[in-house]
């Protein structure tokens, strides 16, 4: 007898599946199966089940006291498997944080902050000291399991005098660790955005991509920067990072006019904008990328298939046989909702995205709203 059985899942390509889980996988994707399990979902058809949410920017170390959460505050409630820390702690915090991730129903992962002792103060980069290279490598071979990333935020209330020097640590780092993955966060100047880009690679993930700051993708005519279109074409990931302060309508609305589509989607949330907005949560989040005219089928990857690639999340997600048995299970539902950016910008959704379980390793949570 299987672990749990999923009936008439209504798949991205609008199939409807049954889907088998045992032993923490995905056993069977087959339609009308006739398999035995000890739990049995019985979904309508219209409900949807797509590969588990990951959220790749968030900030869940909880004994912070600038960006924090917690991990089953804006994971599993929320129809999100998996979030990825972006580099709340260093490497002389880590470890703590570590060992209270692992406690959480949530699959948590972490980007180390280059700075060793994280987002402790907005300027962790401000004094160049703080970033040892020393520290780093001996906190990614003593976590590798937990440590997916290394993490540079480069905007000005962050590097005080130390302009693009920061990155180019961050890139010595990167090249001794067989080219770990790099989040860097963007905002304002200096440095400047150009510069940032330029140092980028292939691979290298830019977060905070459709901010609405002067030092963003556009100019100040509403097109994209050649320099952006530049680095997007040699393989820069471009990344939503919501946040408070760096997700607008109308560059997302430029960018995707232009070509200029992102790779994934996060929420950058932390308990703040989670509670009061504009953030809320992950579906919200993907409201805001339907009502700018993305289909289903196109946001649902950069929340599964592309971050589990770009973090090398092996056996994450995919909805196939042999992949983690993490799910989540939603509806879209007729509804009337006012959506706001980071910079008090609104558009109207009436099609509204509501998680009503989330599946880790195969044990079943109802979401918050159908607890």
């Amino acid at each position: 007898m299987y672990d749990l059985l999923i009936k008439n899942a209504r798949l991205i390509t609008d199939e409807i599946s049954d889907i088998v889980i045992d032993n923490k996988q995905i056993i069977e994707i087959e339609k009308n199966s006739t398999v035995e399990a000890q739990q049995t979902l019985v979904l309508d058809g219209d409900t949807y089940v797509s590969a588990g949410w990951i959220d790749d920017h968030v900030h869940c170390y909880e004994k912070m006291t600038l960006y924090y959460d917690y991990p089953d505050q804006i994971g599993v409630p929320k129809g999100v498997t998996t979030v990825i820390d972006a580099g709340t702690t260093g490497a002389e915090n880590i470890g703590a944080f570590y060992e209270l991730a692992a406690a959480a129903n949530t699959n948590v992962y972490a980007l180390l902050n280059i700075s060793k002792w994280g987002i402790v103060e907005q300027d962790e980069l401000a004094d160049l000291a703080k970033i040892q290279t020393d520290l780093i490598t001996k906190a990614l071979a003593d976590y590798p399991q937990f440590i997916v990333g290394i993490k540079a935020r480069m905007s000005k209330t962050v590097i005080g005098n130390n302009g693009i020097i920061p990155l180019e640590m961050a890139k010595a780092i990167q090249a001794q660790h067989q080219q770990l993955p790099l989040m860097v966060h963007v905002g304002s100047a200096p440095p400047s955005l150009a510069d940032v880009l330029a140092d980028m690679s292939a691979g290298d993930v830019m977060t905070h991509c459709y901010n609405g700051k002067p030092n963003g993708i556009l100019t100040a005519e509403g097109t994209v920067k050649d320099f952006v279109r530049a680095a997007y074409a040699k393989g820069v990931i471009f990344d939503v990072g919501h946040g408070t302060d760096s997700f607008n309508f109308k560059v997302a609305e430029a960018a995707k006019a232009a070509g200029i589509i992102c790779q994934t989607i996060s929420t950058d949330i932390y308990h703040r904008n989670r509670e009061v907005g504009p953030v809320y949560d992950m579906a919200t989040t993907l409201e805001k990328m339907l009502v700018l005219g993305y289909s289903l089928a196109e946001i649902i990857p950069m929340v599964t298939a592309n971050p589990a690639a770009v973090f090398k999340l092996h056996n994450k997600g995919q909805l196939a046989v042999g992949y983690d048995a993490d799910l989540t299970i939603f509806k879209l539902v007729d509804g009337h909702k006012v959506l706001t950016d980071s910079n008090g910008n609104t558009r109207t959704t009436t099609t509204l995205i509501q998680p009503t379980q989330t599946i880790v390793g195969g044990s079943v949570y109802q979401c918050d709203s159908n607890e």
